[in-house]
């Protein structure tokens, strides 16, 4: 099809959407129309041209739906960004966090992870990565379990054990976990952490403290205002970034936001 060709498509369209308009704006009241001010003859006049129109043009559906699903992810992405700023002290500073790479980091990305994501697991070299190769950046790692009662399990183990490792410790135990086969839950969970020397006795009696049950609810809380509907997800700078997207953009993102403060500069 040529331009010539496709401009005179769209040229007719538009003239007959405007002749249906037209037609229907000299059938309404000169007042802002209400339902009851069109007659039953009126009323079926429209709907029939209407019909027609859409009948002779259903493409315009398609496009309407494409419109409607183009502002949806703005509005989306707008929300994001808003609770993003409102929920940022709780996100990335609350002292109950589980924090890896640098704590003074100039940069904080935030990941919600569930043990038993296979995305995850392809994930976690690429968060590694970041971490050894950016030494100013600063990592907010966040039990996010929403793949069963075994991950919820998982999950107040590991928020235990930060009692007892933290640092590259702590990301040692995180590897070992997220890197074993299988469905993961409380026993491997207590034995990983026992096999680097944690106090399963102390361990216990952390899973079932208010703190960890709090910290699990408080990062729940924050996903559902932030809509996560799965795992892996980031934060950084003023986006969510959902998916195991790779390295790649993961440093784009990190890097934007220490040159601009968001994770896409303009």
């Amino acid at each position: 099809m040529t331009l010539s060709h496709s401009f005179r498509s769209w040229s007719a369209r538009c003239a007959s959407g405007l002749a249906v308009f037209g037609l229907v704006l000299a059938l309404m009241p000169a007042q802002p129309a209400r339902a009851a001010d069109f007659s039953p003859e009126q009323k079926e006049t429209i709907r029939a041209l209407i019909k027609d129109y859409l009948i002779s043009n259903p493409e315009i559906i398609q496009e309407a739906m494409n419109e409607l699903e183009k502002r949806q992810t703005e509005n989306e992405k707008a929300a994001q960004a808003k609770a993003v700023t409102e929920l940022m002290p709780a996100l990335s500073q609350s002292a109950r966090a589980t924090v890896i790479g640098n704590p003074k980091g100039d940069v904080t990305l935030v990941e919600f992870f569930d043990y038993n994501c296979g995305y995850c697991k392809t994930a976690l070299n690429d968060l590694v990565k970041l971490v050894r190769d950016d030494s100013k950046l600063r990592v907010v790692i966040r039990d996010f379990p929403v793949l069963g009662p075994e991950s919820v399990e998982a999950a107040l183990v590991a928020v235990a054990a930060r009692q007892q490792f933290s640092g590259a410790k702590y990301l040692e135990f995180h590897q070992k976990l997220l890197e074993s086969k299988g469905r993961i839950g409380k026993d491997r969970a207590l034995s990983v952490a026992k096999d680097l020397g944690a106090d399963l006795a102390k361990l216990n009696k952390d899973m079932d403290s208010t703190d960890t049950k709090s910290l699990l609810s408080e990062t729940m809380t924050i996903a559902d205002a932030l809509r996560l509907q799965g795992t892996p997800a980031y934060v950084v700078g003023n986006e969510v970034v959902f998916g195991a997207v790779g390295y790649e953009a993961l440093k784009s993102a990190v890097d934007n936001t220490r040159r601009c403060g968001k994770a896409r500069c303009v």
